[in-house]
């Protein structure tokens, strides 16, 4: 059976298109004062030349000797030129970016007390007392307790969620039995479980603790440990005080600290405490509409970031200038925490690699994979580009196509119901039919939300089923050392048909061209 990526015929003239772009766009388009520049270097050199030919042996000997010396000051004007006439400082105002996401709101309370209801009726589910977490991600999607709230130290904050039980009597009555008053058993059945929020907290940090923004249906409860106490000894304390310890089971969130594992593990002896199944990391995989909507505008933003920067990219810049270019362009568009990875030619055919800060060529890709967050969620972007006058090499170019269709063939793959490799396979099949298979090097994608790489994953091996809600990068690319590197990188999440949407589609999706991103 074909699959929905093998039966849609990708378009065959895309390397052909790119062909195309190399040698009309590039010809047609020069920068007179860089000719300029040039013309005056070659008669500089000829006219040395010239003279270094009209002049006595003994003299041509001793011009010889100079000539090195000329060479680089030629060179070293060359440069100066370049930098002074036509690689002025670019213009580095991005304010226009900063309405885009104006309008964005972080997580309301009311859906963070739904998160914490569902995981009481896992936990509840699943026979367990309790969920563990320090700040960090998944105390952030829980509580509103991230890392930038709480910084973690040797001493220990914790979120405690326990599940409580609603109940409600189903009959009551009374009876006489010679001449006396019984009242009949009484019988509670569960009607709810809610959530239960504790805080276990160092004693002198209590009142910064109780700052926290930590939405709940009820008071959060804040439990001290001093410090000439165990921590872990006041938390199994408190649990026992809640009557949620009678042997079973407590869940720590898998990013936990081992030390504080053990910690819990010894001060509940006869409570087995393992890190949360798949059923609560479930929770947080798939993205509610107001996620979506954050990392839709957060993207959005970031792909309008990278498309000003090139604009403002010029032949001669260094890797640094792009660099500070478009983590301002992320900073001014209103995300925090911005990165960027700025590679220009054979540098990027180390995917991850950290450049030479080389200078742009004329025959060079420009690769920028950036990002940033949005009321924490994140964004991550990456697009390997051209300049109107760049001069790519063919070959680079039918590369660039051949990695755009296979992100397309991933795209068409990723369905609802789907195994998370076969979108992998589908992106892997079209770079290896084309005899690069071997240069691409890295799984297709990973799931995004308050963490730029967080479950499930888009690779080959992976069991994971796509659902909606579920949000993805998907970046191919093909890697020649010491040649050539390309990277495109979208996100897209499954809406409630089953369908992949990229969260860019509202400002133009993929890029189309080296020379349309």
């Amino acid at each position: 059976m074909s699959t929905a990526w093998q039966s849609k015929e990708l378009d065959p003239h895309l390397t052909e298109l790119g062909d195309t772009y190399g040698r009309g766009e590039v010809s047609h388009r020069r920068n007179t004062r860089r000719k300029g520049v040039v013309y005056i270097l070659v008669f500089r050199t000829v006219l040395i030349l010239s003279l270094l030919a009209l002049c006595t042996p003994n003299f041509r000997a001793w011009a010889l000797s100079r000539f090195e010396a000329i060479r680089s000051e030629t060179f070293g004007v060359f440069e100066e030129l370049l930098s002074r006439h036509f690689l002025s400082a670019p213009d580095d105002d991005f304010s226009f970016l900063a309405t885009h996401c104006a309008d964005a709101q972080p997580i309301s309370a009311n859906e963070f007390k739904s998160r914490q209801r569902a995981l009481a009726e896992t936990l509840h589910a699943l026979n367990a007392s309790a969920y563990i977490a320090e700040p960090g991600a998944n105390a952030g999607f829980f509580a509103n307790i991230s890392a930038a709230h709480w910084s973690l130290s040797e001493r220990p904050l914790l979120l405690i969620i326990t599940p409580s039980l609603k109940t409600a009597v189903t009959s009551q009555s009374t009876h006489m039995d010679d001449g006396a008053l019984y009242e009949d058993e009484v019988e509670d059945v569960i009607t709810g479980v809610n959530a239960k929020v504790t805080i276990l907290t160092p004693s002198f940090e209590k009142t910064r603790a109780k700052l926290l923004p930590v939405p709940s249906a009820d008071d959060t409860a804040y439990v001290e440990w001093p410090e000439d106490a165990s921590p872990y000894e006041v938390a199994a304390a408190a649990l026992r005080q809640q009557q949620q310890i009678s042997g079973g089971t407590v869940f720590v969130d898998g990013s936990i600290r081992k030390f504080i594992a053990d910690g819990l593990a010894k001060a509940l002896p006869g409570t087995k405490v393992v890190s949360a199944p798949p059923e609560i990391r479930q929770l947080r995989e798939r993205k509610s509409p107001a996620e979506i909507e954050l990392l839709r505008c957060a993207n959005e933003v970031t792909l309008l970031a990278l498309r000003a920067v090139r604009e403002r990219t010029r032949i001669g810049m260094h890797e640094s200038t792009v660099r500070a270019l478009i983590t301002k362009a992320l900073t001014d568009a209103g995300l925090s925490k911005a990165f960027a990875l700025t590679l220009f030619g054979e540098n990027a055919a180390l995917p991850h690699g950290g450049g030479t800060d080389r200078i742009l060529g004329l025959e060079d890709f420009v690769l920028i994979d950036c990002g940033g967050s949005l009321h924490g969620y994140q964004s991550d972007i990456t697009r390997t580009y051209a300049l109107p006058e760049s001069r790519i090499h063919t070959t680079h170019l039918s590369l660039w196509f051949t990695v755009l269709n296979a992100q397309s063939a991933a795209h068409l793959a990723a369905q609802n119901d789907t195994l998370t490799h076969v979108v992998d396979d589908a992106a892997r099949h079209v770079i290896a039919r084309s005899g690069n298979g071997k240069y691409f090097t890295h799984r297709l994608g990973h799931g995004i939300g308050l963490e730029g790489h967080e479950d499930p994953y888009l690779r080959g091996g992976s069991a994971d089923l796509i659902r909606p809600g579920h949000a993805f990068s998907n970046e191919p690319g093909i890697y020649i050392e010491g040649d050539v590197g390309i990277r495109l990188e979208d996100i897209f999440y499954i809406n409630e048909e089953g369908k992949p949407v990229f969260l860019t589609a509202n400002v133009g999706g993929q890029a189309k061209t080296p020379w349309d991103i």
